[in-house]
């Protein structure tokens, strides 16, 4: 199959998507009003709420949204074919991320900028409440193991890619104090400073000298490190200890000092690495070599491919972003169409380019059934083989291997990065919220809710088991990562879905992908909880089926407890609006 036919495929039905189905749900369903005052205007504090232009405020929530995971789900999902894979994708995104994304956001909108947990009190009462803020606690204190994780990985294999993402800090501070405090323009800085990241990453993919290679100053593979730890676990120790400190001191931040900035130059990052992508796909001609549907998986397709793929179809954890910061942020209740639900495209676009890059990738299907062998096989190569099957995409634009795969590493470390410190910054908002609810009052300040944040991130991504070794917590838990993240979709969108019914509008634009996501994910939590996490095993998986058996079980409370709320009739005024 030419890949050039079934990027067309998908970007067009994206487009249609965009103009005309948000277009209905955003003056039917949601009925956006342009003078309602918004939560940016009402509670400006120059701090969280501030009030924001549409496209940079879009710019930091496609980045915050798009981080590794839209590129390595379906990297790994390409296992069963790439057909299925391309299908949740572009329908997921169009049916499901899009109304999920615009929902909670025009949600909280009208919720004085609250997040999904604090209004699912009003919804679905104080109990449920606290149920859904234990899911969401859970799923971003893996949202940051699992970042970390990747970053540190990245890091090491790429070292050309360091200098070039740490140049960008200091690049977007400046950006912020000149767009914020001097009323500059954020376009142009913006873009001088991607050519100046650029223009590094050319430079230390050339000269070793500029290659902050933390094994190699260790000794090599086989030095000693630090602590008897070897030199690649000491390496992947500093990485998260320096990532830690960044994510703590970036999460606390106004967000125009470097939050915004930053995700402005990334989201002109994105379109450029689109770009470079997508024209090397028209350039390079490349026919896609993975099957269509594999015949003989050793794991079912139904139901991992749908939690397999979150980011890229549908997402929880975009609903975290759109009611944590992104309502905070918004200049006009009418911009929320475009920063939700493009947001979701954008990201479609991304996981699009990331099965036709691996899809790509092998000389032929063989060559690709020998390297997906089994579905531990594709998760383990998945995201390297997004980097090499991008770099092999962009050579069609005659830019060299090498330049390539840093160019590619940067984009995915910066996304995770931007991902990374906007969990922690919604980790320190959920315990704030969960000590004023037990009236534990050092909880609700800033420095004591982000140091438990981070500590608590540190300590899980610094599990010394599994097959990875030493700090293979990330990888640990990315199987309960999948399944928690779409849980936490399907009770959004029920949320969604009661606060449209109260308003006396129609409700099945979310309530129709609740039930599918819904019914996918519990079905592939039960097999993995109570089949494929022994109860009565040790260390990871005993870590894997707790976790996951609280969170089924909170989970199939909520939806009761929801289904309960949507059904009956209301009698008395509703205080949400």
């Amino acid at each position: 199959m030419n890949a050039i036919v079934v990027a067309l495929i998908g970007i067009i039905i994206f487009i249609l998507g965009y103009r005309y189905y948000s277009k209905f749900v955003a003056e039917k369903i949601f009925r956006l009003d342009p003078n309602y005052v918004t939560p940016a205007h009402r509670y400006k504090d120059g701090v969280d709420y501030v009030p924001t232009n549409k496209f940079v405020l879009w710019g930091h929530h496609f980045t915050s949204v798009a981080g590794a995971a839209p590129i390595l789900g379906p990297a790994i999902a390409i296992y069963w074919g790439w057909l299925p894979a391309f299908l949740w994708v572009v329908l997921g995104t169009v049916f499901a991320a899009g109304v999920h994304d615009f929902g909670t956001l025009a949600l909280s909108v009208r919720n004085k900028g609250y997040s999904v947990g604090t209004i699912a009190d009003k919804l679905i009462g104080r109990r449920g409440k606290l149920l859904f803020l234990f899911i969401i606690l859970i799923l971003v204190l893996m949202v940051n193991a699992v970042f970390a994780w990747v970053i540190s990985n990245l890091f090491i294999s790429y070292p050309s890619s360091v200098l070039p993402v740490f140049i960008q800090i200091p690049l977007a501070i400046w950006i912020g104090y000149a767009a914020y405090k001097r009323s500059k323009k954020m376009l142009v800085p913006s873009l001088v400073a991607l050519a100046v990241m650029y223009l590094t990453a050319i430079l230390a993919s050339r000269f070793d000298f500029l290659q902050i290679d933390l094994v190699r100053f260790m000794g090599g593979e086989d030095g000693a490190g630090l602590f008897g730890l070897g030199s690649v676990s000491t390496a992947f120790l500093i990485w998260i200890v320096i990532l830690m400190v960044y994510v703590y001191i970036a999460s606390t931040l106004p967000v125009w000092k470097l939050l915004q900035p930053r995700d402005f130059i990334n989201s002109h990052q994105l379109v450029v690495g689109l770009g470079i992508l997508y024209l090397g796909l028209i350039f390079t001609n490349p026919s896609i070599t993975a099957p269509p549907i594999n015949e003989s998986p050793d794991k079912s397709l139904l139901p991992l491919l749908f939690i397999t793929i979150a980011c890229g179809a549908i997402s929880g954890f975009h609903g975290l972003v759109s009611s944590g910061t992104s309502s905070k942020q918004l200049n006009k209740e009418t911009d929320a169409r475009f920063v939700g639900y493009f947001g979701a495209v954008g990201e479609g676009v991304l996981a699009l380019v990331s099965i036709l890059a691996v899809g790509t990738l092998f000389a032929n299907t063989d060559a690709f059934s020998q390297a997906y062998a089994s579905f531990s096989d594709a998760n383990a190569i998945g995201l390297g083989n997004f980097i090499e099957g991008a770099a092999n995409l962009a050579q069609g634009l005659w830019i060299p291997t090498d330049i390539a795969t840093t160019i590619v590493s940067i984009i995915v470390v910066s996304f995770a990065a931007t991902t990374l410190d906007t969990s922690v910054r919604l980790m320190r908002y959920i315990i704030a919220e969960l000590g004023i609810e037990y009236k534990i009052k050092p909880l609700t300040k800033t420095h004591v809710a982000t140091s438990v944040a981070v500590l608590s991130s540190t300590a899980l991504v610094l599990i010394p088991e599994g097959p990875n070794g030493f700090g293979s917590g990330g990888y640990l838990i990315w199987p309960l990562f999948g399944t928690a993240n779409q849980l936490l979709a399907a009770i959004s969108l029920f949320l969604i879905s009661i606060w449209l019914k109260r308003r006396g509008s129609n409700y099945l634009v979310t309530l129709i992908p609740m039930i599918f996501v819904i019914f996918m994910t519990l079905f592939a939590m039960f097999q993995q909880v109570f089949f494929e996490w022994s109860w009565f095993g040790t260390g990871s998986n005993m870590l894997l089926f707790v976790l996951g058996a609280i969170i089924f079980v909170f989970a199939i409370w909520i939806a009761f407890t929801a289904f309960h709320e949507l059904t009956k009739k209301q009698d008395d005024p509703f205080d949400i609006e």
